[in-house]
């Protein structure tokens, strides 16, 4: 239901029962409160409301139980946007369903195998929307909602950014595994925070954002002569990150590079 705050912004408020015999100035109460939304430059609580009032409320509901779930398991903040792009993917998916039109998601592999986190929590959002709706989606609309998310957590604005990402971190593998003639270790804790590692770098690449100075830095750049032939395979991925992104990565970068391809090439 549409509200306003202490200063007088306008907000979206979601809870059970929020809205029961409420009339029009009176004050909500704020135990049932589990979700709010106020309006500020990246948030139209408007374009929300418009949103909300065209789809069942149930819709609503369940995106916002998978958001909860998804920032819970992920232990990070997401990007607010999130609810306005799922519970509009869902209530699409929904009507698709009910139509018997399916739509196959092409990048349902990549998403498996790079944000498997991700992809797990979309396999947990099926489980929400059938317990919630009685409605059971295949397992490609857990592919798009693992995209949904993954946006959100590292605030992109297109789907296409997200598929543009996993082929630059399968390029970035595949240096690593001719550099060193050895398949990797897709399972080890340590390709997982090597991949995500990785994520976090594309989006700075693409938000043209680069690392501060790490203080604590300089005695790290002794290892690049103790791991030598990992600094020239992170050097191979400035080569191409040069020629993708026209930017040249700053040492620090370059260590960070080193340390992940040191541990994950360890495992193999």
């Amino acid at each position: 239901m549409i509200s306003s705050n202490s200063d007088g912004q306008e907000t979206v408020v979601m809870g059970k029962g929020l809205g029961f015999k409420k009339q029009v100035n009176e004050i909500i109460d704020e135990s049932k409160i589990e979700k709010i939304y106020t309006s500020s430059k990246e948030w139209n609580v408007n374009k929300l409301t418009d949103m909300l009032s065209a789809i069942p409320l149930e819709h609503a509901q369940v995106a916002n139980e998978i958001i909860g779930f998804a920032k819970v398991s992920l232990g990070r903040k997401l990007s607010e946007k999130i609810f306005l792009t799922l519970t509009d993917h869902i209530n699409y998916a929904v009507e698709r369903h009910q139509t018997g039109m399916e739509i196959k998601n092409a990048l349902l592999w990549e998403i498996k195998r790079f944000y498997n986190h991700e992809f797990l929590i979309g396999k947990e959002a099926l489980s929400m929307i059938k317990n919630r709706l009685g409605i059971e989606l295949p397992e490609d609309e857990a592919g798009f909602i693992a995209l949904h998310i993954v946006n959100a957590e590292l605030d992109m604005e297109q789907v296409s950014q997200v598929s543009e990402m996993a082929k630059i971190i399968q390029t970035i593998l595949n240096i690593v595994k001719y550099q060193f003639k050895t398949d990797l270790d897709e399972y080890s804790l340590n390709y997982e925070r090597f991949v995500t590692h990785l994520k976090f770098f594309i989006q700075r690449l693409y938000s043209d954002i680069t690392l501060e100075q790490d203080e604590t830095a300089s005695f790290m750049f002794m290892l690049k002569e103790k791991y030598s032939e990992e600094y020239v395979c992170a050097l191979k991925i400035s080569e191409y990150i040069s020629k993708e992104f026209g930017r040249t990565l700053k040492e620090d970068e370059l260590i960070y590079l080193t340390i992940h391809i040191r541990r994950i090439t360890k495992d193999s």
